[in-house]
């Protein structure tokens, strides 16, 4: 073997990354302990980049082509090597070829519930899982933070390393965009797109990566909230809160002795509701003027939505959602409603 032949076993000469799978995120050439010729020939193929690293510093990177390694395209390595220009020497450096495609079909979940902030709820305990895309758009980043110096780091990896960060970016979006919990639970087909904004900076700054869709497949909420959303699901199949009172006050009648308190509330609001419907010209109704001060009398000036609640012989979610779109007036103090005496007669004469 000549001298020449025995320099090109020494010195690499063509840098590629053949890459026949589809589950690698990141690959570092194999140097085999040689030496990069000056002038080699690096060959970057489409859905891929080239990242130099030289003594745990990341240099130059490059886009799909096909380039010539020379001094004046690898100025930061250049600058570290001390070269001058056209300063022909052979250089060693580590190589890493990085995916750039769009990753699919991804999970993600919370192993744990995650505690959310609700206005009407306070904490609560939530889970949800999906499923992500997403693809690499910041190389020196994600090589630093995700993948480290893993000379062939694939999607598996992946998904172990950035299960709890992908937890903890979910949770900061949520607090963020500060939907309420009702909202979080009842319609979240459509959250994955209102968090997506959120997500991708706090994702790209961190690790690099950008998210191509998210999907929030189910969300899980405690037993008491899923109540108040099936109550909220009732009203807005029965469409009319204050039909739906009536028709509560009047299944209380039917309770022996009139259902109590509540019954004599029942009365006094059925009564005035009857006599509205047949107009002023009507005889009065027979108990309505009765009822009035049993149905009101020992009640406090200031009510909470669960004395209220008792008062009418409905649920405390009844109240909350006549409070929340405004048919029955109520002050929120925090997170807790209060109701004065006058706006609940206010609202039992609508």
């Amino acid at each position: 073997m000549g001298i020449i032949d025995y320099l090109k076993t020494q010195f690499l000469e063509i840098i590629q990354w053949e890459d026949d799978s589809r589950d690698t995120l990141s690959w570092r050439f194999p140097d085999q302990d040689k030496e990069i010729k000056n002038g080699a020939q690096l060959l970057v193929r489409e859905s891929q980049k080239a990242q130099f690293v030289y003594l745990g510093q990341y240099v130059d990177t490059f886009g799909p082509g096909k380039h010539t390694l020379k001094t004046e395209n690898i100025p930061v390595l250049s600058t570290l090597l001390g070269w001058k220009y056209n300063f022909e020497s052979p250089f060693k450096c580590d190589v890493y070829f990085v995916n750039t495609r769009l990753f699919t079909g991804n999970k993600w979940g919370t192993s744990n519930p995650i505690m959310v902030r609700d206005p009407d709820f306070g904490i609560v305990r939530v889970r949800a899982f999906g499923t992500y895309d997403f693809r690499i758009v910041n190389v020196p980043v994600f090589l630093k933070d995700v993948a480290g110096t893993d000379h062939h780091f694939r999607i598996d990896e992946f998904q172990d390393t950035m299960r709890s960060r992908f937890v903890s970016a979910f949770s900061d979006a949520v607090a963020s965009a500060k939907v309420p919990v009702l909202d979080l639970a009842a319609r979240y087909s459509e959250l994955g797109d209102a968090l997506l904004p959120i997500l991708n900076p706090i994702l790209t700054e961190k690790y690099g990566i950008e998210l191509g869709s998210f999907i929030v497949e189910n969300i899980s909420v405690p037993p008491e909230v899923e109540g108040a959303i099936d109550k909220r699901s009732s009203m807005a199949a029965i469409g009319n809160l204050n039909d739906y009172v009536k028709l509560q006050l009047a299944e209380s009648l039917k309770l022996p002795g009139g259902g109590g308190v509540a019954g004599l509330a029942a009365q006094f609001a059925l009564g005035m509701q009857i006599a509205r419907d047949l107009g002023p010209g009507a005889p009065p109704v027979i108990g309505a003027s009765a009822a009035l001060p049993s149905s009101t009398s020992g009640i406090p000036e200031l009510l909470a939505p669960a004395d209220v609640a008792q008062s009418l012989g409905v649920s405390e979610a009844d109240v909350l959602a006549a409070l929340g779109d405004g048919s029955l007036k109520g002050k929120k103090i925090g997170s807790a409603w209060r109701i004065t005496r006058a706006a609940l007669d206010e609202f039992l004469k609508h």
